[in-house]
């Protein structure tokens, strides 16, 4: 198998984009599909996503296109798409995608109409794919400005996986190997709604404390939900589960995170997502997630707690006293 040199992008957003950065700064020639006209012309032409990523020069090795078709000629391609967008999307790439080419999921949450992790969505859609995920503490302006981080990057094609790790690898960006692709897509899904309940919880200004018992408490939820899914409780206590999960829940650049505070100091929820041009991930997948552990017999109180709260069936006040007066038992 030869080198991937050609890589292409799907997905415009600020993450797209500084993957697409990353990728161009390793050396590989980068297509970035995205949506919007005006996305694709100021990347070609100011080189900047203006929209989504302002104030970052991207490398010459980024074109972008509006044509899906284009990526069809890729040695493989990240799908950078929003999780509830990405099944109609790989749908329209269907008819480009040869056997056997890595498609590398970068979006974080479930299907809000099936439950299904976008590995499970790709296997429907492009199943002549090899699926592979990357994940990890990573913001994307701290990415695309070429500031460190370490993700990981889930395959269980060993050759296939090499092969990705070269191309993505970085001077300032390191991907760490793992095979558990499905135990690699949990933590991303759980984090995005632990990160609203954080929010929440310094928007009412509770406490770091309580902060921090959210996110400890949070990461049991995470992996009793990986382990009952059949995955490697270890994968989740790396990168892709305890590292994403500290990053978006310590800081104000997550859109999730940021989405709590907002609600913790009283704005409703539909006022946030007006004012946002960006996708929130976890109000997405909380009401799944909640369902999912219902369905499967997984005890998440705090998860569960936050989709009654998004839905309007829990006040946060509530919520608290709930999650606080729950029966004493055994930490582990």
């Amino acid at each position: 198998m030869s080198e991937f040199q050609k890589i292409g992008v799907i997905g415009g957003g600020a993450w797209g984009t500084a993957l697409a950065q990353t990728l161009a700064v390793a050396g590989r020639d980068v297509t970035l599909w995205a949506f919007e006209n005006d996305c694709v012309w100021a990347i070609n032409e100011q080189h900047e996503n203006t929209m989504y990523l302002p104030g970052v020069k991207l490398h010459n090795r980024i074109s972008a296109t509006s044509e899906i078709a284009n990526l069809g000629a890729m040695d493989a391609v990240l799908s950078v798409a929003p999780a509830q967008h990405t099944r109609k999307i790989l749908e329209r790439f269907a008819p480009h995608v040869k056997d056997g080419m890595p498609i590398v999921l970068c979006s974080k949450g479930i299907e809000i109409s099936t439950g299904k992790f976008m590995s499970q969505v790709l296997e429907d859609v492009l199943p002549q794919a090899i699926p592979a995920v990357l994940a990890g503490p990573s913001f994307a302006i701290d990415v695309a400005k070429g500031m460190p981080a370490a993700v990981t990057l889930a395959c269980e094609h060993k050759v296939v996986a090499d092969k990705l790790l070269s191309a993505v690898a970085a001077p300032t960006f390191r991907p760490y190997l793992a095979d558990d692709v499905l135990g690699a897509e949990i933590g991303g899904a759980v984090k995005n709604v632990l990160a609203i309940v954080c929010g929440i919880v310094l928007g009412k200004e509770l406490g770091r404390s309580a902060h921090a018992a959210i996110i400890a408490r949070g990461f049991a939820e995470m992996t009793r939900l990986g382990t009952a899914l059949g995955c490697n409780p270890e994968t989740l206590t790396g990168l892709c589960g305890l590292g994403d999960l500290v990053l978006t829940c310590s800081s104000e650049q997550s859109r999730n995170m940021s989405c709590g505070l907002a609600l913790g100091r009283g704005q409703s929820l539909s006022e946030i997502m007006a004012a946002r041009n960006s996708v929130t991930e976890g109000v997405a997948t909380a009401p799944v997630l909640k369902d999912m552990a219902n369905r499967l017999k997984v005890d998440m109180p705090i998860c569960t707690a936050m989709a009654d709260i998004l839905s309007g069936d829990l006040d946060v006040d509530t919520a608290i006293t709930s999650l606080m007066s729950r029966e004493h038992r055994p930490e582990s």
